[in-house]
């Protein structure tokens, strides 16, 4: 399941990407108009910079944007930046891999070998799911 913190970065993000990117935007603005808990939002925004997908700028006129265009930013990213891996167990997960405990041969594990093929394509779909294709489904005109 999406966590609360990476739904709230996606709309974080959304928000962003929809306005002037020359323009830094305010976390009381992104907060209200997203609806997102102020509190909560300047945790997501703090990590999303340190992972280099935003910039902020201090003072009159400050607050956060995109550095990265939309098409360059993907669900696969941001998930991993605010839940970590997106494996269901640890020994399918490509960079927090860890033995299964309980497991006594994982060439043959069956569990194993049918995550990893969830795994895969789960990353697959969330990999080609950029931001500006989130943008351009959630803005379409039906």
């Amino acid at each position: 399941m999406l966590s609360k913190k990476a739904k709230y970065a996606l709309k974080a993000l959304v928000y962003l990407a929809t306005r002037d990117e020359q323009t830094p935007q305010q976390i009381s603005d992104i907060a209200n108009d997203a609806a997102i808990p102020k509190k909560f939002l300047e945790t997501i925004l703090l990590d999303l910079k340190k992972a280099g997908m935003l910039a902020s700028k201090r003072g009159k006129g400050g607050g956060y944007y995109l550095i990265k265009h939309p098409k360059n930013i993907n669900m696969a990213q941001v998930m991993g930046v605010m839940d970590g891996p997106i494996a269901l167990l640890p020994c399918v997960s490509s960079r927090y891999y860890e033995k299964c405990k309980e497991c006594q041969d994982e060439s043959n594990c069956g569990i194993r070998h049918y995550l990893l093929d969830v795994r895969n394509k789960t990353h697959q779909i969330l990999t080609r799911a950029t931001l500006k294709k989130i943008i351009d489904k959630e803005y379409a005109i039906y």
